[in-house]
């Protein structure tokens, strides 16, 4: 698999993944058009009924949340932890990114769809800080991964039943 300049991951600098304690890289093959699993990956409202490690996903300041689009800010819950994200990086039906924090952890959450033949490869990755991070990490080193990997079979089960409904 090789990736176009426009399939990568555009790390901010304090994220890249040398640079951090803590980083996880999961990918999924998903036999769906890439449009469909986009529609599915920015339509966060949903997440909490089709990934079990995402509730209360809404708008900042009682905002109503639709699809994640570029500067997009919400607020959700994920392991346990209170947490508030603003979409970074955007690029329709290819590439989202978003900063992640809450109470010990600041984090970079980015995702990659890449077409491939009869569907699309899914990419992504997460690099953290903060002492939250590093206790989980050290006391349960493959969570984090695992949820991602949940996450991206999840992605593969809706996506296979076609466009997600309206909000």
């Amino acid at each position: 698999m090789t990736s176009s300049p426009q399939q990568r991951i555009v790390w901010p600098a304090r994220f890249t993944p040398e640079r951090v304690p803590v980083h996880v890289s999961n990918q999924l093959f998903i036999p769906a058009s890439p449009a469909i699993v986009w529609a599915w990956l920015v339509r966060a409202p949903l997440w909490p009924t089709w990934y079990a490690n995402a509730h209360h996903v809404r708008g900042v300041d009682g905002e109503a949340l639709t699809d994640l689009t570029a500067g997009s800010c919400f607020l959700w819950e994920t392991f346990g932890v209170a947490i508030r994200s603003e979409v970074a990086e955007y690029l329709q039906g290819e590439r989202i990114a978003w900063s992640a924090k809450g109470m010990g952890v600041d984090a970079y959450h980015a995702w990659l769809l890449m077409p491939e033949g009869d569907g699309c490869r899914v990419l992504t990755e997460e690099s953290q800080y903060g002492w939250g991070a590093r206790i989980v990490n050290f006391v349960l080193p493959n969570r984090m991964s695992d949820g991602h990997e949940l996450w991206l079979k999840s992605l593969e089960i809706k996506s296979r039943q076609g466009l997600p409904p309206a909000l």
